[in-house]
């Protein structure tokens, strides 16, 4: 078992390491057109050719989808109750509810639980991202956050993929084709970007980011406990979930508090430091998912 877990692990965490000791090494790193191709172009082909390829249908994910909200929601409400010096309940809450779906979740969920699930973890992804610019930027600033999603072509794709599922004839084979390939350059285009954005991340305070992150794990954990309560789950859509609330904060949290002033300093250590606990944890979670269920 432990080498299956090294096997799961290693290959995600080695292509974040080479973009991290990249972006420490290079002093005039830059990802900006990097990052933004693989938002609006690579991303949104991989969800597109993933849909297509593992058809989603709406009314029968209804519990995956009312599940993987609630486990954003109530961790948000959870936190609202907790109080750190220093930290702005925004702060807090931005980075408790918003995990890293993307540039982790998604490789880690499709090699420890199989391509087949590549649907689900879609969903999941889909999800996080429409709530994040959203509900999240509404916790940022209360102008920012009301029609920014339309602007998400994530979410468009989605819709376009579960749109043509059922109905691929009505586009050449070659569109298709096309978006899976680009597709195919998102997973570790995004591991790579995520090292060197977390080369860049400055640590002012270890402790306070541990407590957080800590008081993350937490309020996860009781959330996914009350989903698994009043909401019944296949054992397979339960291991997504498990994973996905375990997962590290998002970076995108970062670079929102940078953008809304939001303390983005304590957000830069509470992500970063995240993601390092991360190597401990995303094991035991793999491990116990994959036992459990």
């Amino acid at each position: 078992m432990l080498i299956t877990l090294l096997n799961i692990v290693i290959p995600v965490f080695a292509v974040v390491l080479v973009g991290f000791v990249m972006g420490r090494r290079s002093s005039h790193t830059n990802m900006e057109m990097v990052n933004v191709a693989n938002v609006t172009v690579f991303c949104p082909a991989l969800v597109f050719s993933a849909l297509i390829e593992h058809p989603v249908r709406l009314i029968e994910s209804g519990p995956l989808i009312l599940a993987g909200t609630l486990v954003i929601l109530i961790p948000g409400l959870l936190l609202c109750a907790l109080r750190f010096s220093g930290v702005e309940r925004r702060t807090l809450v931005l980075g408790g509810m918003f995990r890293n779906t993307g540039n982790i979740g998604i490789p880690l969920m499709m090699l420890a639980y199989g391509e087949d699930k590549l649907g689900a973890i879609i969903i999941l992804f889909v999800l996080s991202n429409l709530i994040h610019f959203s509900l999240g930027l509404f916790i940022l600033s209360k102008d920012a956050g009301r029609w920014q999603w339309l602007k998400n072509p994530i979410v468009w794709a989605a819709i376009l993929g579960v749109a043509l599922a059922e109905h691929k004839t009505l586009l050449p084979d070659f569109v298709y084709s096309s978006s899976q390939l680009l597709g195919q350059i998102s997973v570790p285009l995004m591991l790579f970007a995520l090292g060197v954005r977390l080369s860049q991340g400055a640590l002012t305070d270890w402790g306070l980011a541990l407590k957080v992150n800590g008081s993350y794990l937490m309020v996860s954990t009781l959330s996914m406990a009350l989903v698994m309560w009043v909401i019944p789950l296949p054992s397979a859509w339960l291991q997504l979930l498990w994973l996905s609330v375990m997962l590290p904060p998002a970076v995108l949290n970062y670079l929102l508090c940078e953008q809304y002033q939001c303390q983005p300093d304590k957000m830069a250590s509470i992500v970063l430091v995240g993601n390092l606990m991360s190597l401990l944890i995303i094991p035991v979670v793999i491990y116990f998912t994959l036992m459990a269920f």
